[in-house]
């Protein structure tokens, strides 16, 4: 499985933008693909997930209310709608496939990162 990020870019505080994740390759295997973003300085960490096949979702609290994650499945791409941002919303977003769900933490394969700058 193969997965492109992008989208990523600079954005004042309260703005908006929309990542999108194309998969190719063996995309059968993509029980739940997710966002996870890692900020200068720290950890990576989750941000969304949300099944492929029934599309329900999952969101870490800071960002409940004001990103969306969503697929089409005919395009094998997964996107995440981020409206509100803030500056602390800064970091390189990766997204990722589980193929090995339900086991929650088993991503298997990652995208190269998208960068989201958000200016105060």
């Amino acid at each position: 499985v193969q997965l492109q990020a992008s989208g990523g870019g600079l954005v004042q505080a309260g703005g908006s933008l929309r990542l999108s994740c194309a998969a190719s390759g063996r995309t059968f295997n993509n029980k739940v693909m997710g966002w996870f973003r890692q900020a200068p300085g720290k950890e990576r960490e989750f941000v969304a997930r949300i099944t492929w096949s029934g599309g329900s979702t999952y969101y870490e609290d800071s960002v409940k209310g004001r990103f969306t994650i969503s697929r089409d499945s005919a395009k094998n791409t997964m996107y995440l709608q981020m409206t509100s941002l803030k500056p602390e919303d800064t970091a390189v977003y990766y997204c990722a496939a589980n193929s090995r769900w339900p086991l929650v933490n088993a991503y298997d394969y990652w995208g190269q990162g998208t960068l989201v700058t958000v200016s105060s």
